[in-house]
């Protein structure tokens, strides 16, 4: 077995969001983590009326703000090409692009002809995602605008299988379900590495998390969801499952800590509450920063990480339930594959069929037993400081890196 010095290693990576960027596997992985084992990242993104902050990164690159989407993805492409022309082996050891098959196209042309290796990163199935928000749309509406989104989806999803993620020196995925699906594709597993998302325990650790109530919620059985509330998300059957908590515990509560992207996705859940009359039991916080929003958490008799099953999001890393274990909260989460592997290995939390009574009677087992309910999810911060914290994931993701350069 050889030992080899750690090189300093300089990836010029193109990301598809706006800059300063709020995901953690982009802005804590890179920008906090890896520096420390001398992998240092110029990050290309696009932009907002927002001011670029270093976060981290060697160099943030973005483009002109403009208020029309079109020229704000024109300037964004021809900013990605000027970057990648100026790149060579003096100031780049190796060119990543994550989830942007055009650029990644070009980025991987480029690459070769300078001779400097290049990675993919698959953080959601992009290509599937808007074929199936084409057809979607077209079910509802024939219109040229979402023939040519599903055009544009199929020839995408082609480029990336057939010719992209082959020619890739290395290709990051989300999950150990989706490496296994792009392995599906016909892409070799010895060069695919998931790369799970993380808990940054630095700050958790650095200022313990108090746990604070909504005026006239305290005292009351809580249940709490963190996270978007798009309709994609299919919280309403959450909802179906805090009823029949409800029938046992009449007074039980739900707080979803989140926001939808989609104008009106929030007053549709609060419509469906209504419905089942549960418009006095459930509250939406909007969106808050992270302090507060976990504050409110921690604050939960449980918290809720609920997935739809389906191609999309059985290959995701949700961020919610690691979350959740972190701060020691007892937890329920449905089985899709990435959850089922935490809560088994940790054994810290409540895996459940994605069913709104498998869901109810896991609650209930907690609302009913807190004493061992606590004692059980004493056990997820350690857990998740061990396996899921981004000071572990990014010494692996750096060993690989490394092994890449070499």
């Amino acid at each position: 077995m050889h030992c080899y010095p750690a090189m300093v290693l300089k990836i010029l990576q193109f990301v598809p969001e706006a800059l300063p960027t709020y995901r953690a596997d982009v802005a804590v992985l890179f920008g906090k983590y890896l520096p420390r084992h001398n992998i240092h990242s110029t990050i290309v993104g696009k932009s907002e009326n927002a001011a670029a902050t270093p976060q981290g990164f060697t160099e943030v690159l973005r483009g002109p703000y403009f208020k029309s989407n079109a020229l704000r993805e024109l300037a964004f492409f021809w900013l990605c090409l000027r970057t990648l022309l100026k790149a060579n082996k003096s100031n780049c050891d190796l060119i990543q692009v994550r989830d942007m098959v055009p650029i990644g196209l070009v980025a991987l042309l480029i690459a070769r002809m300078k001779g400097i290796p290049f990675a993919y990163w698959v953080s959601f199935l992009m290509c599937e995602g808007r074929i199936e928000h084409a057809k979607a749309h077209l079910a509802r509406r024939a219109s040229l605008r979402n023939r040519l989104k599903l055009v544009k989806g199929i020839v995408e999803r082609s480029i990336l299988y057939r010719f992209l993620l082959p020619r890739a020196r290395h290709t990051f995925v989300q999950s150990d379900a989706m490496l296994q699906y792009i392995a599906g594709h016909g892409i070799a597993t010895e060069k695919m590495t998931a790369v799970p998302m993380g808990v940054d325990m630095e700050l958790f650790n650095a200022t313990p998390v108090q746990g604070r109530r909504l005026d006239g919620w305290e005292g009351v059985p809580m249940l709490a969801y963190l996270g978007t509330l798009n309709q994609a998300r299919k919280l309403e059957h959450v909802m179906d499952a805090l009823l029949q908590v409800r029938q046992t515990i009449p007074n039980a509560q739900l707080l979803l800590i989140g926001e939808a992207s989609t104008a009106g996705g929030a007053d549709a859940l609060l419509a469906y509450a209504a419905s089942l009359g549960l418009d006095t039991a459930v509250k939406i916080t909007g969106w808050l920063p992270s302090a507060e929003a976990w504050a409110l958490l921690a604050s939960a008799d449980v918290a809720i990480s609920y997935v739809p099953r389906n191609t999309l999001f059985d290959v995701s890393s949700p961020t919610k339930l690691l979350e959740y274990l972190a701060l020691g909260i007892a937890s329920v989460g449905n089985d899709i594959p990435d959850q089922e592997y935490v809560l088994h290995k940790s054994n810290a939390g409540w895996l459940t069929k994605s069913t709104a009574p498998a869901m109810a009677e896991a609650i209930l087992d907690i609302l009913q037993s807190p004493e061992a309910a606590r004692q059980r999810a004493a056990g997820g911060p350690a857990f998740i400081d061990e396996h899921r914290s981004y000071r572990v994931l990014s010494a692996q993701l750096a060993a690989r890196y490394q092994s890449l350069a070499r």
